[in-house]
């Protein structure tokens, strides 16, 4: 049977650069996008996405609040 679409590989590369790229300039914008970020790399890779949500939203707050020039 041949194969469609993008491999869960691709999908985890793709998700992965989302999750660098997602800073956000208020407090808000940064829990959203590292959120989305977080759940979307949970479908990719098969996880829970409430936990990758939450895991993403509060890596990124964290990273935006330690690094602000970075972001």
């Amino acid at each position: 049977m041949e194969q469609t679409g993008l491999s869960r590989k691709s999908i985890l590369v793709v998700c992965a650069l989302l999750g660098v790229s997602a800073c956000g300039d208020t407090l808000g914008e940064q829990a959203l996008l590292g959120g989305a970020a977080g759940a979307g790399t949970a479908v990719a890779t098969g996880g829970d996405t409430a936990t990758g949500a939450a895991v993403g939203a509060a890596g990124n707050v964290a990273y935006c609040q330690a690094y602000p020039e970075r972001c």
